[in-house]
């Protein structure tokens, strides 16, 4: 069988899934209504409804898997409250304590470093705060791991909570100029 593979840029407010699994969120905005696509196609991976970026979609499980491992990087650009100093970028580096299922865990060392200037995204659909509310900053940060929320767990620990975030690469597959809502059908990820 021929599997088929995707990349999305995600849209705030859509949920990374193709079915509703709750009677409470019957409501929400689903990948499925982007575009058509094939039976048994699946994300890999997750980005909240409140995240936006880049996301794979594919029919093949054996692929999920491997693209959720740890040897495969994903890079997060954030838009921080605050401007983000160089003891939290090293506090981030190291590894933060985060909970997790009401457990405390220790973040994997990480990459991360102030985008100056700041990248540039199409403007969401939902407003960011505005600058009176005092200055933002971007930072990029990149993982070989992925928990629930974990980016925004983490930059909250050091002090920056995330204001906006965008999944700008995974392993060597970009987001660039795609269009938001924009699907592309790859042959293969270049992992």
């Amino acid at each position: 069988m021929s599997h088929q593979h995707f990349k999305i840029y995600k849209p705030y407010g859509y949920l990374s899934q193709f079915l509703h699994n709750h009677k409470t969120r019957r409501n929400k905005k689903l990948l499925g209504e982007l575009g058509e696509f094939p039976e048994g196609i699946m994300a890999i991976g997750r980005l909240d409804e409140d995240s936006e970026g880049l996301l794979f979609l594919t029919t093949d499980g054996k692929m999920s898997e491997t693209v959720r491992s740890s040897a495969v990087e994903k890079e997060y650009y954030v838009q921080l409250d605050g401007l983000i100093t160089k003891k939290a970028l090293e506090q981030l580096k190291s590894g933060v304590q985060i909970g997790i299922n009401g457990e405390k865990y220790l973040t994997d060392p990480c990459k991360a470093q102030i985008l100056d200037p700041a990248p540039v995204f199409p403007e969401r659909s939902k407003k960011i705060r505005d600058d009176r509310h005092g200055p933002t900053s971007w930072a990029s940060i990149t993982l070989t791991e992925g928990k629930f929320r974990q980016v925004k767990k983490m930059t909250a620990a050091v002090g920056f909570p995330t204001l906006r975030l965008v999944r700008f690469r995974i392993a060597n597959e970009y987001l660039n100029d795609m269009d938001v809502g924009k699907i592309v059908q790859v042959e293969k990820f270049k992992l």
